[in-house]
């Protein structure tokens, strides 16, 4: 199994989760095109990757938008030959009760999550069946894909939804040799899990060292965070996989939070 010369995108991944899938990536041989709302964050980040010595472009994309969604596979095809692999990665974060979540937020949640999964499967599933080598197509799910959650009413409905388009696509992507996968994390201690902590902690009236080590590492076997590396490494090798014997999965990738 090998990336080399392959083209991965990956949205989000201006820093965190992204940003350490792309890096793997490109040590595995791939070039990468970093798409992030983070215009400048993108740009610096390629040219931390072509550091690695491969072919790096970064790219503004809002992922919530089909004609920057649809501009950035194009400039992505046009400059690097290809769209091999496309880690839809890109995601954000709001907790509340159900009955004070407002509605402008859960549909914002939604918009990213599965409107910016399914807008960029859409464009960069046409350049896999056309190249006639077909593709990796990876979601960037969560052990909420799989568990519920106290707060998260939008994320855990959003996470949801990734597992079934990713069966849509292994099932309508397979006689191209185009397969789907959704990776899961358990919680991974970035910024976004940072954010999370205080205002659970004032939402559930527990202390943020509760929230950590009762709500987020409760269920784990060891007590430690997934990190960005496990879930980067993960994603390399489903991104390098060759064949569909694993296309339409889930992988969890937590700490023994969630087991299947």
């Amino acid at each position: 199994m090998t990336l080399k010369d392959k083209v991965a995108l990956v949205t989000g991944a201006a820093s965190g989760i992204g940003k350490q899938c792309a890096i793997h990536m490109a040590k595995a041989g791939a070039n990468i095109v970093i798409a992030d709302l983070n215009s400048d964050g993108a740009q610096a980040t390629a040219k931390e990757i072509e550091a690695l010595g491969v072919k790096a472009i970064g790219l503004s994309m809002d992922v919530t938008s089909e004609d920057q969604v649809n501009a950035g596979i194009e400039e992505t095809v046009n400059k690097l030959g290809s769209i091999d692999v496309l880690v839809s990665n890109a995601g954000i974060q709001i907790v509340h009760p159900i009955e004070e979540f407002p509605y402008a937020d859960w549909k914002k949640m939604l918009a990213i999550h599965l409107d910016g999964a399914f807008l960029t499967t859409q464009a960069a599933i046409k350049h896999m069946y056309a190249s006639g080598r077909g593709g990796s197509i990876i979601y960037m799910g969560s052990v909420h894909s799989h568990e519920a959650s106290k707060l998260k009413s939008a994320y855990v409905t959003a996470k949801h939804g990734l597992l079934g388009l990713a069966r849509v696509v292994a099932k309508e992507g397979a006689e191209k040799n185009v397969r789907a996968y959704v990776v899961c994390p358990g919680f991974v201690r970035t910024p976004l899990v940072d954010k999370q902590i205080p205002e659970q902690a004032k939402s559930l009236g527990i202390s943020e060292d509760e929230v950590i080590k009762k709500v987020m590492l409760g269920q784990t076997v060891d007590g430690i965070f997934t990190t960005t590396d496990d879930v980067a490494s993960v994603v390399t090798f489903l991104a390098g996989f060759p064949t569909a014997a694993m296309t339409g999965q889930s992988f969890v990738v937590s700490h023994g939070w969630y087991m299947q």
